[in-house]
């Protein structure tokens, strides 16, 4: 639809609420831990994923029914909230969509970075951003992280890519060209946004999901143990740490999660702060990171519910379930326990 004209708030809103109510809980997570792959796509049958496990279910089998199933549903679901959205909500959400494209930016440069083969990077893409398919295969193909970074040349990411190469084979770490592609999507997104009664909480949504980028950011940076100094990574647009400050709390995870429990968000996220400072791991520190930007967007769509940011949590939440359920499927292919593959999960 147009860009052009009034939104229509009420409208998509509504149909999100009734989107939203269809998504699995922490009760069907547990259940399909318990499942093997094939009853997993059969589980998923008989729910959303219905006429995408129908459509694929005569060419893939397992995981890979699965894996496909998510990402086509994924992305009909966003298309979908395209295709209702009217006027500024059109423009908004698209521009919040294109996190799809850093998404599968990062996710190619991944892959040739741990020497995966292209099916594998492929399976990880999740085609619901701005990029066409021509683009995306553009990328696939690519031989080497360079070419990649050439090949988006075109694009928004491609002079941040540009400058973060160097920094790149300098370290031989990933986080300065991650850190790039997120850059040059905040600034985008963020870059015009009329901050007003309808905006305001979807402002402060962006300035979490920002506070908590850069708190990820950081603590990568410091396990790496590269020579790299976590303010010259720092995103602009959040409001909890300055540059200086997070590189400093970057070093202390109990310093950090103090900050953050003493910040705006402290109130109303006691609960998963605990679970944050009982993480043992990076990647547990990470999940709980996730599970607390979207508690908290939760929170700020019941504030003012006829804006984006309801919209905004239920792409998140949308992620969260597919990505949940990826790790499920992947965990038991692989054969972890139960208890192995409900660590990987975000769960409230």
């Amino acid at each position: 639809m147009s860009t052009a004209g009034g939104s229509n708030p009420e409208y998509v809103t509504a149909r999100v609420r009734a989107r939203r109510s269809a998504l699995y809980g922490d009760e069907e997570y547990r259940k399909l831990i318990r499942m093997g792959p094939a009853e997993i796509a059969r589980f998923m049958e008989e729910s959303d994923y219905e006429s995408e496990i129908n459509a694929l279910g005569s060419r893939h089998s397992g995981v890979d029914l699965i894996e496909y199933a998510l990402n086509r549903n994924l992305a009909k679901q966003f298309e979908d909230l395209l295709r209702w959205a009217d006027g500024r909500l059109y423009d908004l959400i698209a521009r919040y969509l294109r996190k799809f494209d850093a998404w599968n930016v990062k996710t190619v440069i991944r892959g040739l970075y741990s020497e995966a083969d292209r099916d594998a990077i492929a399976d990880d893409l999740i085609r619901a951003g701005e990029f066409d398919d021509q683009l995306l295969d553009q990328l696939l193909d690519a031989p080497s992280i360079e070419d990649v970074v050439d090949r988006l040349s075109g694009t928004i990411f491609g002079p941040g890519l540009a400058e973060a190469y160097e920094d790149y084979e300098d370290t031989g770490v990933l986080v300065p060209l991650e850190n790039a592609v997120d850059r040059t999507y905040y600034d985008h997104l963020l870059e015009g946004l009329v901050v007003d009664e309808a905006t305001k909480q979807y402002r402060e949504f962006l300035e979490a999901e920002i506070d908590f980028r850069n708190a990820r950011n950081a603590l990568r940076l410091a396990q790496s143990g590269a020579d790299i100094d976590p303010a010259d990574y720092y995103i602009d647009g959040g409001s909890l740490f300055s540059a200086s400050e997070l590189a400093t709390l970057a070093q202390n995870r109990d310093e950090l999660v103090s900050a953050i429990r003493e910040s705006k968000y402290g109130d109303e996220l006691s609960e998963a702060l605990d679970e944050l400072e009982a993480a043992e791991s990076l990647i547990g520190f990470e999940r709980a990171l996730d599970a607390i930007l979207l508690e908290y967007t939760d929170a700020l769509g019941h504030v003012f519910p006829l804006s984006i940011t309801p919209i905004a949590s239920y792409i998140l939440a949308k992620e969260r379930e597919v990505d949940n359920i990826r790790a499920i499927a992947r965990g038991r292919e692989a054969g972890l326990s139960e208890e192995q593959i409900e660590q990987e999960l975000v769960i409230l």
